[in-house]
């Protein structure tokens, strides 16, 4: 055996010379007939039939690990204006070079029918996750029989119950409201009180709730929808999602105080800190912007309470991104398609 197939394992390219039909020397017979009578074709340029995609395809592959969208954006465009095929994609190498995209295992067309967790989701019930919960606990039932194994599937038409409430599969839709004081955030009040949800009826035929909660004196942005998942993922502390207040108080805060805001104190219910705090009036050191993602009850409330002030005015200007800009107190709109992108990218 010559060098050159010890080296390659019998692979012919494009230029060099290779073995055939014991003719040493021979040119490279890709698309010819060779000694035995059968066209012989080499393996495209980054690809090796016997050992995968050659050593620069990988660190091409490598480098479409990407940190954001946008990145992954660009380097897809890239890829399409190179003039040659992607090294990365996993299908069956064709002659010529022309990667056949082979299906995923276990994929199968749409049938019109949804998993049972998705449909409860879908109705504001809750989480895909928590529904899986309420499955197996047997308190979902379709068409008049009771439910539990996980994964099941439905068609849009069934009748679906949870306990005694008929469930709709409905369109996923997205609020903000700029809530003013005086209104309690909760769907029901058995005392009476004035409800976000006077402020909402009307907005859509979609039954919603609130994401989250802001107390009756406190003002701003409030989310409003009726996905469940996304419900849960904004409103879990892992995700970090920015909340930023307006604070207006009793008396000026004292340097030392907003030194303890931003590196943080231990409360009742464990450690808190501003993630970013700043004065908002060149006038008056009552007047302070604040930062945070802790989702805890009456949380900036309680911290400057525990400094020894009394917030007069809280209202919070933004939430997971969005602002209530424009909006008039106890107005509402409906997000845009970037927004609900934008809310559907956190965590």
């Amino acid at each position: 055996m010559g060098r050159h197939d010890q080296n390659s394992g019998g692979r012919s390219d494009r230029g060099s010379k290779v073995k055939s039909g014991g003719n040493r020397g021979a040119k490279d017979t890709r698309g010819s007939k060779n000694s035995s009578g059968r066209k012989t074709y080499g393996a495209p340029r980054g690809h090796d039939s016997a050992k995968g995609p050659s050593r620069d395809a990988s660190k091409d592959s490598s480098k479409d690990s990407t940190n954001s969208p946008r990145d992954a954006w660009k380097n897809d465009d890239n890829q399409r204006g190179s003039g040659r095929p992607s090294t990365h994609y996993k299908g069956k190498v064709a002659h010529g070079g022309k990667v056949k995209l082979t299906p995923k295992p276990g994929k199968v067309e749409d049938d019109g029918m949804i998993r049972l967790n998705r449909y409860i989701a879908h109705a504001g019930i809750c989480s895909r996750r928590d529904a899986d919960v309420l499955i197996s606990s047997g308190v979902i039932s379709v068409n008049g029989k009771v439910v539990t194994e996980l994964g099941t599937k439905v068609a849009k038409t069934d009748k679906i119950k949870y306990e005694d409430q008929t469930l709709k599969n409905e369109k996923l839709v997205y609020y903000i409201l700029n809530k003013p004081k005086d209104f309690i955030t909760t769907t029901d009040d058995p005392e009476k009180r004035r409800t976000v949800m006077q402020l909402m009826k009307g907005a859509c035929k979609e039954r919603i709730y609130p994401v989250g909660r802001l107390d009756r004196n406190t003002s701003g942005v409030l989310l409003f929808s009726n996905d469940g998942d996304m419900a849960k993922k904004l409103l879990h502390p892992k995700h970090l999602v920015k909340k930023i207040y307006q604070v207006s108080t009793d008396k000026p805060v004292k340097q030392e105080d907003f030194n303890k805001l931003s590196e943080g104190f231990q409360l009742e219910d464990g450690f808190i800190k501003a993630d970013e705090i700043a004065y908002t009036s060149k006038d008056s050191k009552k007047e302070v912007g604040l930062e945070i993602h802790s989702g805890k009850n009456r949380i900036v409330r309680r911290m400057f309470e525990a400094l020894g002030y009394k917030v007069l005015r809280l209202d919070r200007a933004q939430f997971a991104g969005l602002t209530k800009k424009g909006m008039s107190r106890g107005e509402y709109r409906e997000l845009t398609e970037q927004e609900v992108g934008y809310l559907k990218m956190l965590g």
